[in-house]
């Protein structure tokens, strides 16, 4: 991500270092899924959400700088000092219950009236719940790149999401759009609470980046944006980057495949989810083959194979391949977000070798914008990009892209 007046060189750099930063990408896979939890509540537009505060601390320019003594000519962004405080704000879980949330604000200490970026970060396994922004981990993308983000002029509101941090007791629930969407809204309506309540000027503008699971959630916040906050929240600019937008080609593409595939094990998490939120209540044997059936139910983490035909089990397959299991097929469509209508500029960056998350995601929800009629919706292939290696392209480019609206 780098700052608009900066050279091409400073830039350039810049995304390399975010690449390193932020490599923590996940297997995305979602669907369409029916009854009442499809969609996670959001409370009342104008209702508080905000419960609580705490400075984490105060950072100077010195210090960001040397977070990125690696790579000089990034300390060379830092612009202002920034505090960094923990936000805990009420949000729903996927079956509609209240609970609280938590997540990180960090913010510029300038005069002028800032616009508000929400980050929302990749995967993190069960076992790194303490990268979760609201920690500001040393050595996190939080307290490291997006802290020099925040202190070029963007107050960022960093959502820890459910399953992390203050709602750490509750299974994180993957993958999933509408739960995912409506914590990271609820946490950019706390994050401006927060900043009325403590005189920290803002204006109206609101960015959106993310990348892997980021990147869908920040598709899927985009979404919930436009159709629940337009006038409350309204986007300048979103650039999602390699998300799993189409979930029911994405599981298609899965179960016929015959290429070793690297993110099964993340899939089986997807997996998990869906069939938890969407009250499928399938056992293990339904899903996949022994020996992995009685392993995963063990230990949800557990090693799996990287070839689909070991893994997973003939009903389930026949299931998705033919359409046959209305509620897994409505699971899985539930969780497509890339055919809808943008009104806000969007850049879909993504990476055309990506071996996590393949490139038709983005080309998809491309596809499918377009044909409704979106104007300003962008493209952005990085060419023989994986997963890992497109971060720091993706990064460049879309911290380029929303700069152009932050004027």
């Amino acid at each position: 991500m780098s700052f608009s007046r900066l050279s091409i060189l400073a830039r350039v750099r810049f995304g390399w270092l975010l690449a390193a930063l932020l490599a923590a990408p996940a297997c995305k896979s979602h669907s369409p899924a029916p009854g009442p939890t499809a969609t996670a509540p959001t409370p009342a537009a104008d209702a508080p959400v905000l419960t609580g505060s705490t400075l984490v601390g105060e950072y100077s320019a010195a210090t960001l700088a040397s977070r990125a003594s690696a790579v000089p000519l990034v300390g060379a962004l830092v612009q202002y000092p920034i505090k960094v405080y923990r936000l805990t704000y009420r949000t729903h879980t996927p079956d509609g219950q209240e609970t609280t949330a938590s997540g990180a604000v960090l913010v510029p200490v300038a005069t002028q009236a800032l616009p508000v970026l929400s980050y929302q970060h990749g995967t993190l396994l069960p076992s790194s719940e303490g990268q979760a922004p609201s920690y500001y981990a040393p050595g996190s993308d939080v307290w490291s790149i997006v802290s020099i983000l925040a202190s070029t002029g963007y107050v960022v509101s960093a959502p820890d999401y459910l399953g992390y941090g203050a709602s750490k007791a509750l299974p994180h629930p993957y993958e999933h759009a509408a739960s995912l969407a409506s914590a990271s809204a609820d946490m950019l309506r706390a994050t401006r609470e927060f900043c009325q309540q403590q005189k920290v000027s803002v204006n109206q503008k609101n960015f959106l980046l993310g990348y892997s699971e980021g990147g869908y959630a920040t598709m899927a916040l985009h979404k919930l944006l436009q159709e629940k906050y337009a006038a409350t929240l309204p986007v300048a600019a979103s650039a999602p980057g390699a998300g799993a937008y189409h979930k029911t080609a994405f599981a298609k593409y899965i179960l016929q495949s015959t290429q070793p595939l690297n993110f099964l094990s993340t899939y089986v998490w997807v997996l998990r989810t869906y069939d938890r939120v969407y009250a499928l209540n399938r056992p293990y044997s339904f899903y996949y083959l022994e020996p992995y059936a009685t392993q995963l139910q063990a230990n949800p983490l557990a090693e799996v194979p990287s070839q689909a035909s070991q893994l997973f089990a003939t009903t389930f397959r026949q299931a998705v391949l033919n359409n046959s299991d209305a509620a897994l097929n409505n699971a899985l469509a539930d969780n497509d977000i890339y055919d809808w209508k943008p009104t806000a500029p969007l850049a879909l960056f993504h990476g055309t070798a990506d071996d996590y998350v393949p490139f038709f995601n983005s080309q998809d929800a491309y596809d499918a914008m377009q044909q409704r009629g979106a104007t300003q919706v962008e493209l952005h292939p990085i060419q023989g990009g994986t997963h890992f290696s497109s971060a720091a392209a993706y990064t460049l480019g879309a911290y380029s892209f929303i700069s152009q609206y932050n004027k």
